[in-house]
Order: C-alpha cells, then sequence, then structure tokens
C-alpha cells in the first residue's frame, strides 16, 4: 500500500515554471529520498504536500484516499509531519513547551506540564530521541535541536514525515546518528520522505530514491542496486566527478600570520589557547577538528567580531586584531560565513543589493550618495552568470526567494569578485548538491592557482582531504600538528582530531 501518491504535479510562480508533471510514490514504512540540485524543486514539491503551496495540476492521494490539502493544519490531520531545514523553535521556551506550541492539551484552561513531559519522553524513548523537557532550546546543541523538531511532528500524531535537508547544520557524529533514527522511524512503521542532495546519506537510510532536475522528473530507482556516481549523473544531467582534481600547490610568501592567540567565549571559558598558524599566497590551509574546538572564535577573532585576550593576527605584516570589521575587509580580507542567513546575507534585500553590500558607498555604484542602479543590476548579473545561480535573471528577486544552495553560491561570487588577498570559507558546501559542491570546490582551487590564500574550515573530512594542500589539527583551542596533505593517513588525522598525539 503506498503511504502517498503524487501524481502530475504541475506548479507556477508567475510565468517560472518550478514543477512541470511530476509523480512521486511512497511506500508505507519505507525511506525515501528525494533527489535533486538546490532549485530543482525539491522544497516546493514537499510544500505542495504540507499544504503550504497548492498545484496548478496535479493529484495526491494518502493511503490511497485522494486529499485536497489546502493548509498545513490539513496536512497534520492527514498524519503528514514536516522537519524543516532550517528549525522553528523558539529559542527562551523549554524543550516542552516547544514541542506542543500550538497543539497544546489543557484541562480547564490549564496545561499540566508534568503530564506533558512524562508524554514526551515516553515517545522519545520509543524512537530513540533523547532529550531533557526541562531544557531552554538557547542552551541544548543543534543536534538536540533537530530531535525536538522529530518530536513535534510525532507528538501530533504523524505517520509520513517530510524531512528537508536535516543534516545541513549537523555534525558528522550528529549526521550518523539522526540516519540511525530515520531508519528506526520506519522500522516503526513510519514512513519517511527525505528530501536530500547528500548521496551518502541517501545510500545508508533509504530505500527508493525520486530523482528531479531543474522542476521535471527524472525517474525512480532500487538505492541498493545503483551507484553514487549514477544518482550523480541523474541528479545533474552530466557526470560528475566526485574527487577533487587539482594540481600541486606552489605556496609563496606569508600573507596572514597568527600567533599566541588567546580567546575567551562568552563566560570567560578560553576557546583559543595560544593558538599559532600562518597561511601563504597559493595555499589552501585546511583546518580540520570535532565541532567545538575553537573554530568558531578564530573566524570572529579574525574577522574582528569577537576581542582578542592576547596574541596577535597579522595581515601582510600589519596587525589587525580587536579593529573592526571593516577594516578587516580594508586589509583584503573576506569571509564566507558559516550562518548565510545570519551573516551573510540581508534576506529581505533584492539579489542585486546583496551583491554590492559593504560596497555600496563605491564610486562604481554611488554617485553624490545617489545608489546607481544600473551599474549595480550590472555586477549582479555577472556574478549570477559566473556562478551558475538561479534561477538566471534573478536580480529583482528578493534573495530568500533562491534555494539555500543558490543564496551560498551567489555569497561565495560576491566574496571572489571582491578580490582578496585572504578568502576565509567555513563550511563553504554546507547544504548544497553534488553539482554546486563540484563547482564551489573548483572555484576555491582556482583561487589558490592565482596567487590567493584560502583558509578553508569544515567539519566535512571529504572536503578537508580534497582542497587542503596544508591541514591544521585543531584540539581545545591549539593546533596540535600540521600535516601536508600527501598521502594522508585518515586514521591518523581522526586519532589527532580526538585528542591523540603523534
Amino acid at each position: 500500500m503506498k503511504a502517498v501518491s503524487m501524481k502530475g504535479i504541475t506548479k507556477y510562480f508567475g510565468d517560472f515554471c518550478a514543477l512541470k508533471d511530476v509523480d512521486l510514490e511512497v511506500e508505507k514504512a519505507g525511506v525515501h529520498a528525494l533527489l535533486g540540485e538546490n532549485g530543482a524543486g525539491k522544497s516546493t514539491l514537499m510544500n505542495i504536500l504540507y499544504g503550504l503551496y497548492t498545484a496548478d495540476e496535479g493529484e495526491i492521494f494518502i493511503n490511497e484516499d485522494k486529499v485536497n490539502i489546502k493548509s498545513p493544519a490539513m496536512s497534520i490531520a492527514n498524519g503528514i509531519g514536516m522537519v524543516h531545514q532550517h528549525f522553528m523553535l523558539v529559542g527562551k521556551l523549554t524543550v516542552a513547551q516547544n514541542i506542543i506550541l500550538g497543539a497544546e492539551r489543557t484541562m480547564a484552561g490549564f496545561i499540566n506540564m508534568k503530564k506533558t513531559c512524562a508524554e514526551i519522553l515516553e515517545i522519545s524513548e520509543k524512537y530513540g530521541l533523547h532529550v531533557e523537557p526541562e531544557k531552554k532550546i538557547d542552551d541544548i546543541s543543534v543536534g538536540m535541536q533537530q530531535r525536538i523538531e522529530i518530536l513535534k511532528v510525532l507528538y501530533r500524531g504523524a505517520n509520513l514525515l517530510i524531512f528537508d535537508e536535516p543534516t545541513a547544520v549537523l555534525t558528522p557524529q550528529e549526521t550518523t546518528e539522526l540516519m540511525g533514527i530515520i531508519r528506526s522511524l520506519a522500522d516503526s512503521g513510519k514512513s519517511i520522505i527525505l528530501i536530500t542532495h547528500k548521496l551518502k546519506e541517501i545510500k545508508q537510510a533509504a530505500h527508493e530514491c525520486t530523482v528531479i532536475r531543474r522542476g521535471n522528473y527524472i525517474g525512480t530507482v532500487n538505492v541498493a542496486e545503483i551507484t553514487e556516481k549514477k544518482l550523480a549523473s541523474m541528479m545533474v544531467g552530466r557526470e560528475v566527478i566526485l574527487n577533487v582534481e587539482k594540481e600541486a600547490a606552489n605556496p609563496l610568501e606569508t600573507v596572514l600570520e597568527i600567533n599566541n592567540l588567546i580567546v575567551e567565549d562568552e563566560n570567560g571559558v578560553q576557546k583559543l589557547k595560544k593558538l599559532d598558524f600562518r597561511l601563504r599566497k597559493g595555499e589552501i590551509y585546511g583546518i580540520a577538528g570535532v565541532d567545538g574546538n575553537g573554530q568558531k572564535e578564530l573566524v570572529e577573532a579574525i574577522t574582528s567580531l569577537r576581542k582578542v585576550k592576547s596574541g596577535f593576527i597579522k595581515m601582510n605584516n600589519t596587525e589587525i586584531q580587536n579593529t573592526s570589521p571593516a577594516n578587516v575587509i580594508r586589509n583584503k580580507i573576506n569571509t564566507i560565513h558559516e550562518d548565510r542567513h545570519k551573516r551573510g546575507l540581508v534576506l529581505d534585500f533584492t539579489v542585486e543589493n546583496n551583491a554590492i553590500l559593504g560596497k555600496q558607498n563605491e564610486k562604481a555604484f554611488s554617485k553624490k550618495g545617489v545608489l546607481q542602479f544600473d551599474e549595480i543590476t550590472k555586477y549582479a548579473s555577472k556574478l549570477i552568470e559566473a556562478f551558475d545561480v538561479r534561477p538566471s535573471g534573478c536580480e529583482k528577486r528578493k534573495i530568500k526567494s533562491l534555494s539555500g544552495g543558490n543564496q551560498q553560491k551567489f555569497i561565495i561570487a560576491r566574496e571572489v569578485f571582491n578580490n582578496p588577498d585572504v578568502l576565509i570559507a567555513v563550511q563553504p558546501t554546507r547544504g548544497v548538491d553534488i553539482g554546486a559542491i563540484e563547482f564551489i570546490h573548483h572555484a576555491l582551487i582556482a583561487e589558490r592557482d592565482k596567487g590567493k590564500a584560502i583558509l578553508l574550515i569544515s567539519l566535512d573530512l571529504d572536503e578537508i582531504l580534497g582542497l587542503s594542500d596544508t591541514i591544521g589539527v585543531i584540539y581545545e583551542g591549539r593546533i596540535v600538528e600540521e600535516l601536508k596533505n600527501e598521502n594522508i593517513d585518515e586514521k591518523k588525522l581522526g586519532f589527532l582530531m580526538a585528542g591523540g598525539t603523534s
């Protein structure tokens, strides 16, 4: 019996066709992956199933009964729950309060929180989703927040769970844990739709996979019978090189020097402890480490978003610590930040306005305080074309209307076009499909080959190993060892990341 059948789904946004005659059939108690490039229409298809959008054409069947879902409330009533890519949690409320928000069960106008917490713990134990109901959201890890989102839909009685890019903000360890949770949910009788572009996760968790490309249905395959390489070519429409290809680096003089850096967090705890390293022109220096070992504080210190207690950061022999982000940019350092929404974009601005953030007063874009919109549009068009940001011709659209992966490609285009001497790339391919990952990797290597210095900070070990010329292993706020990326032993690297010594 099919848990869901979507037949001939078509959706337009103005003149733009987001989906054209797309089919999806999900078996009961199975994990069905939905694979496609950023902007292919995956989230749009699921937003139709969840009632956030209405299809212009097509039919939907739940448990083989035809339904007309016009709102999320109707979707929930039909046993559908959606775990969104960007968490929808209230930081100041507790775990339990977030789980029941909008679905409170009251008696005489009051909520029995003791009973509610007991119900939550019962569900969490059943599915292996261990949480602490009385903790505030602001005080828990990202992985725990993911579990809260899953519990929210289970608490509402969902039998079909839609996961929209669920690992985009998770560490590798948290991702492995989540894949286990998804498999256990299916084993318990739940039906899962997994929206992703990560081929390893599909092979780990899914039984079937439907591929869509640029809004068109490409096909549905048995995951056990297909290779990652074949899935990638179905998704992108061409052969994709999964391994990074690059020439050997030719590093020149030191451009960024960090010495004896001590940085504290908000509670006065030392997060960087006399950290040292040097970055040279024509080199990609990768920071490898388990999340929480000082990577965040290092980036914030270099970019003057966090005060340095002692030590120095020199850019071209000029000290830049404890100055300002504007001064850091003037010294030819640009950053692709980890959180594109918080620090990379102004979501309610248009694409073209985001293109000139920090450059709005330059003569090319402003004359006597008046913005030159024709020039701004031309500049934005260059970024869009150079980095294949989709849909093309999106200069006037609000940037929040672009898919996450296209937002990321746009940010990288903007920072590369700023022509920095040092480009800091933090999680540059998080939430990005395999075709865009290939494009971004080539772009970073091209900048290196032009003599630029790249500081790469990533939790993806494959990315660190594939791109880096030199790898600095960070553990408890120190670079504990530097390795040249020539026949590196991954076991040794993992050992060092866990605090081992050579």
